[in-house]
């Protein structure tokens, strides 16, 4: 990923107050059912489990901004929990039931809260997937979409599996003192649906720790 340069103190001290008190108050509501992501593992299998379905039935080897637009209106679009078997992480927040919940190291050093849902609470923006992935990070940061474009830099999550990478984000990150932070969104302007995840850590490098966990946690579309 490609760390961005540092963001205007107005919108970095804006973030820092969205950290410490995010559950957005309302907005994003999420619709899509609860069940995956929780304490147990997700019910839709990792393409690396042995099912009876060929592995080639994914989508596509890549989802990035401009092939979201070629997703069927009626897609499944999830997070795939693998953290839920890493003895690094444990859950600090279980699912909310509005599409929101929260890990953290077993060292207290960092926090990652995952959400998926609908993003009825976004406002409109023409363009591909990427103009409503910042979109997602201006609600998250109470900012309009045009002051995020600037600053925000494309990242990735992992496709099906984790370290696959390929499906592209927007993302910013930001620095205080020792605390980092990185907000990665991604939007499906097709289906209505949103995915995002919130890194933040006290006393390691937020970028790094969304790396790992990129190796072991995927977006995961059903046709």
């Amino acid at each position: 990923m490609t760390r961005t340069s540092s963001i205007p103190l107005r919108l970095a001290s804006t973030a820092i107050a969205a950290l410490a008190v995010l559950s957005l108050s309302g907005c994003l509501y999420a619709q899509i059912p609860a069940g995956s992501p929780s304490d147990a593992p997700s019910d839709i299998p990792s393409p690396s489990a042995e099912t009876d379905a060929p592995l080639d039935e994914s989508p596509g080897a890549t989802l990035t901004f401009a092939e979201g637009l070629d997703l069927a209106g009626d897609a499944y679009i999830e997070w795939g929990d693998g953290l839920v078997v890493d003895e690094g992480w444990k859950i600090v927040s279980p699912d909310d039931g509005n599409g929101g919940w929260t890990y953290g190291t077993v060292d207290g050093t960092c926090t990652a809260r995952f959400w998926q849902g609908h993003t009825t609470d976004v406002p409109l923006v023409a363009g591909d997937d990427s103009a409503s992935s910042d979109a997602i990070l201006g609600v998250l940061l109470q900012t309009p979409t045009a002051d995020i474009t600037p600053i925000a830099t494309t990242g990735e999550f992992s496709y099906m599996a984790g370290g696959n990478g390929g499906v592209e984000t927007r993302q910013v990150v930001g620095v205080d003192g020792s605390r980092t932070w990185l907000m990665a969104a991604r939007a499906f302007t097709q289906t209505g649906v949103g995915l995002y995840v919130i890194v933040d850590c006290t006393a390691a490098d937020a970028e790094s720790t969304m790396a790992a966990i990129n190796e072991e946690n995927a977006v995961v579309v059903t046709p």
